[in-house]
């Protein structure tokens, strides 16, 4: 007798699993396993079989979905983003048509600190509202679980204001979400001559965060006129000692030795990269840190140097792509658009840009058992493209391919792009 399952979708012309008993490095990123003629069972929010048509065989289902020749492939991860904050930062852009640095802008009191001060003055309920809005636009992508970071706060109470509407949108809504705590994000300017006093203050915080549950990693920004790498070394390892995984933003304008720095404390992900020296390279395939490049932002700060991804493979470093979603130097939450970018910029493949968006942004957040695959058991999370085959998404750019994205097993963005959960 037949067994009775939820859901089978069959006539799927390429299957992406991504299957890994880990994050994939170096050229293990290249090797990409296509199943064509493919069909994939769920039943009770799990992936039951996932593999070429006959693999349903003894399954009947409550619900049959024709894929008709498209694409399915696990749901997208982003790794880095900024998700809740106060405000906008458009008027910035002409600044930045006339050559003022990202730099030169935080010293006039706008980037981050502009946006500091709209997240201070908002409600938690209107960072609540306005997260939602913009976590929903991801979802309707193709992201079905997403790092968020605070840091726009720079005290107490905002730094736990963010946090909190973080937990309350992962526990409201269908992506799932991972909270890292960077405080250490700048330094605000009643704390301009004692940077250290400043961190010392952000430290402090962490007993409170890791019982409230707020947040699973910490990130400081390593960076010219931001903090050193004795700053940052000291910080993350009272965070290591406090229990928390370790990001660090490194390299994104100056070669400081972020990067090193991330490979010697074994930071689960080092993040931009852009200015990552040979030896910084180096340290992080021998750690393991998983790079998470953000090609986005040098797009939209209009720079013509890109982080070096080809470099980074070749040296066998695990290699992520994330949007990096905030309001001042990256306002996309179009993870396909990175995903284009990457191809264009950082010269990667499309079988290692599908990798990058998926098990390895999965390990970067400390999911690798969760996300990223389509496997026997897991969550059925996935993507039903309007696409015949994978390396049309990131070459055909600047539109949203997503025809159907399932979460938990039921379709949370439908044909019409609606959001459903």
């Amino acid at each position: 007798m037949p067994k009775q399952i939820d859901t089978i979708l069959i006539n799927i012309g390429q299957l992406l699993t991504m299957e890994s008993s880990g994050p994939r490095a170096g050229k293990s990123m290249q090797d990409l396993h296509v199943i064509e003629d493919a069909v994939v069972g769920i039943h009770e929010q799990k992936i039951v079989f996932a593999g070429q048509k006959g693999a349903e065989a003894g399954y009947e289902a409550d619900e049959i979905i024709d894929c008709s020749g498209r694409l399915v492939t696990p749901g997208l991860v982003d790794p880095h983003t900024h998700l809740v904050f106060g405000g906008s930062r458009e008027k910035e852009m002409n600044l930045k048509l006339q050559g003022i640095s990202y730099l030169d802008i935080l010293a006039q009191g706008g980037g981050i600190l502009s946006t500091v001060k709209d997240t201070r003055a908002a409600s938690e309920e209107e960072l609540l509202q306005k997260a939602h809005f913009h976590l929903q636009r991801m979802l309707s992508y193709g992201t079905t679980t997403a790092e968020v970071k605070s840091g726009y706060g720079l005290e107490k109470e905002t730094e736990l204001k963010q946090l909190r509407v973080a937990k309350k949108l992962h526990e409201s809504q269908p992506v799932d979400l991972v909270s890292t705590f960077m405080g250490a994000h700048a330094v605000p300017p009643e704390y301009q001559n004692d940077p250290d006093e400043f961190l010392d203050q952000m430290l402090s915080l962490l007993p409170e965060i890791k019982e409230l549950e707020l947040a699973s990693f910490a990130d400081i920004f390593t960076e010219t006129g931001v903090f050193t790498v004795s700053q940052s070394r000291r910080y993350l390892q009272k965070a290591a000692e406090a229990g928390f995984g370790l990001k660090i933003h490194a390299d994104e304008i100056d070669p400081l030795g972020g990067a090193e720095l991330a490979g010697e404390l074994k930071a689960v992900s080092a993040d931009h990269l852009v200015g990552a020296s040979d030896e910084g390279i180096k340290k992080l395939a021998e750690a393991g840190t998983i790079a998470v490049l953000l090609p986005g932002t040098t797009f939209y700060l209009g720079k013509s140097t890109y982080a070096r991804a080809r470099a980074m493979i070749d040296e066998g470093v695990c290699v992520s792509l994330a949007t990096d979603f905030n309001p001042g130097s990256s306002p996309t939450e179009n993870i396909q658009l990175i995903m284009s970018i990457a191809a264009l910029h950082l010269k990667m493949t499309a079988e290692e840009i599908w990798h990058a968006v998926t098990v390895n942004a999965a390990y970067a957040i400390g999911k690798g058992e969760e996300a990223g695959q389509l496997k026997v058991d897991r969550s059925a999370d996935l993507v039903i493209w309007q696409a015949s085959n994978y390396m049309y998404i990131p070459y055909h750019y600047g539109v949203n391919h997503v025809h159907q994205v399932m979460k938990n097993g039921t379709i949370v963005v439908n044909r019409e792009g609606a959001i459903l959960g």
